[in-house]
């Protein structure tokens, strides 16, 4: 089953934020996950508060989502996102497929 990784993101250092970026697709795609959103405006229709920064990246499972975040691929890239921004960071299973 498809999963998802959604981030809720606050850029705190340009610079950092841009090195992030630039590093973490390759970790995504090394573990099957394509970006969905990437940062696109938000408009927030009902309730609050206002949006941040969204990412939705989508895996083809949680496993590999899991597998994608303990990597040590992406280590490298947490320890420049701990400079770069403030995340809330939710994982969450797709809808089955009926076949």
């Amino acid at each position: 089953m498809t999963a998802y990784v959604i981030s809720e993101v606050e850029p705190r250092d340009a610079a950092l934020f841009a090195r992030y970026r630039a590093m973490a697709p390759a970790t995504i795609e090394r573990y099957g996950g394509r970006y969905i959103v990437r940062g696109g405006e938000a408009d927030v229709v009902e309730g609050g508060p206002p949006a941040k920064t969204l990412v939705i990246v989508e895996f083809p499972s949680m496993a590999r989502a899991r597998e994608w975040y303990a990597s040590p691929e992406y280590a490298a890239c947490l320890k420049v996102r701990a400079g770069a921004l403030e995340r809330r960071l939710i994982f969450v299973d797709g809808v089955p497929t009926t076949p």
